[in-house]
């Protein structure tokens, strides 16, 4: 039987819920493109409530249990003393979401000889050393597609909160304030700029589409172009690197999965290739923006607002400049978390146990690392090594705390 540890964030301040703002969910039953939802053989959970805290552990205890199965939760994870880390030596499963993520570094991996699936519940597993998996022959998988639109629509609601100037003007209206020229000074319209997307890949294509009716200029770039078709639907403009692409931009969003190519992608130098005044929305993965690269392009005026969900590391030490920078409208990791969101990711947490413990194949577009090699989406997505570098600042926010 199979130690399963979970690391989920910790509940609500005023504890777990017992109402919620909405009684059900609106029912889909694939992605666009015509992939299914996940398909687990049944689920022990009410869609809708809060699955990805500590409370809600997944909804995975009574599966486990019932099949012999230790689950062990926790949100203690950064640091040698952490829950997460003593627990790990005789793991055999780890199981973390992006927004909290259990940071599997090679040092942790080494200590953890049982491990033998890493599984992000949700999409993006840069948190795991995926040279050290191939290397060990540990699967790596996350349900991929499960918050993608959500993601998708982030992305949409933080461009126009930076164009539009409204958390500042929001914060006006808070102070019991009327001051419309303050508010005004730093705001325009998006209609007419261009938008461009560093990948177009199954967030960054939804992004695009969603942009499309605001009557804007739409760029791309990805290591994989799309169907012609797509192209002349939407009107898009093709640049066979970012750097060709950064230029023509006023909005940049980034779409792109982290690895040792894309770290740290932005930074002082590929900034000024930017118009000036310049918007960034990044949604993907914190370590692709040289952190201090942004504070300075904000001061001096090179970008005109940066906004996210994504910091290095998660969550964010207390001092990190992100959260007090001009111009900011930065978030704890929320987008891919919504209450809609965790009723997928967590049935696809399922699904995937279920193959995993049955001995059979994990779906292919679930799979990151397998055999030895990135395999399925990983080998479409990601490249060989390791990103987890500096994860363990994660603990000053611990000690913040």
């Amino acid at each position: 039987m199979a130690k399963v540890v979970c690391v989920l964030y910790d509940d609500p301040v005023d504890g777990y819920p017992t109402t919620y703002a909405r009684d059900d969910l609106p029912k889909i039953d694939h992605y666009p493109g015509g992939q299914t939802l996940p398909t687990p053989k049944a689920i022990d959970f009410v869609p809708g409530t809060l699955l990805g805290s500590v409370s809600g552990e997944l909804g995975l205890r009574t599966y486990l249990e019932a099949n012999g199965h230790t689950l062990v939760v926790t949100s203690d994870k950064d640091g040698p003393d952490s829950v997460f880390e003593k627990e790990l030596v005789d793991a055999d499963v780890v199981i973390s979401q992006p927004f909290w993520p259990a940071y599997l570094t090679p040092e942790r991996i080494a200590k953890a000889k049982n491990l033998k699936l890493a599984l992000t519940a949700g999409i993006g597993s840069d948190h795991v050393d995926l040279q050290s998996a191939i290397d060990r022959n540990i699967t790596v998988a996350e349900v991929t597609y499960c918050n993608s639109i959500s993601v998708a629509e982030h992305v949409v609601m933080m461009i126009l909160g930076l164009v539009r100037n409204y958390l500042p003007s929001h914060e006006w209206a808070r102070k019991g304030g009327w001051n419309i020229a303050d508010c005004v000074a730093h705001s325009y319209d998006l209609e007419g700029m261009t938008v461009g997307s560093v990948a177009a890949g199954r967030i960054g294509l939804a992004v695009l589409r969603r942009l499309a009716p605001f009557d804007v200029k739409l760029h791309y770039t990805d290591r994989h172009r799309l169907p012609e078709a797509v192209e002349k639907e939407l009107n898009l403009v093709w640049h066979d690197t970012r750097e060709d692409m950064y230029p023509h931009c006023d909005v940049v969003t980034l779409n792109v999965p982290l690895h040792p190519e894309t770290e740290h992608m932005i930074n002082d130098e590929t900034l000024k290739l930017f118009k000036r005044g310049a918007y960034i929305v990044n949604t993907a993965r914190g370590k692709l923006a040289d952190r201090d690269a942004i504070v300075r392009a904000l001061e001096s005026g090179q970008l005109a607002g940066y906004a996210g969900d994504v910091w290095f590391p998660q969550p964010a030490p207390a001092d990190h400049p992100w959260r007090t920078m001009k111009w900011n409208g930065m978030t704890p990791h929320i987008s891919g978390t919504s209450l809609t969101a965790q009723a997928r990711y967590a049935a696809g947490t399922r699904e995937i146990l279920e193959a995993f413990f049955e001995g059979q194949p994990i779906r292919d577009e679930y799979l990151i690392v397998q055999g030895g090699a990135l395999a399925g989406t990983g080998a479409h997505s990601y490249s060989k090594g390791n990103a987890t570098g500096g994860s363990e600042e994660a603990a000053k926010f611990k000690k913040a705390g």
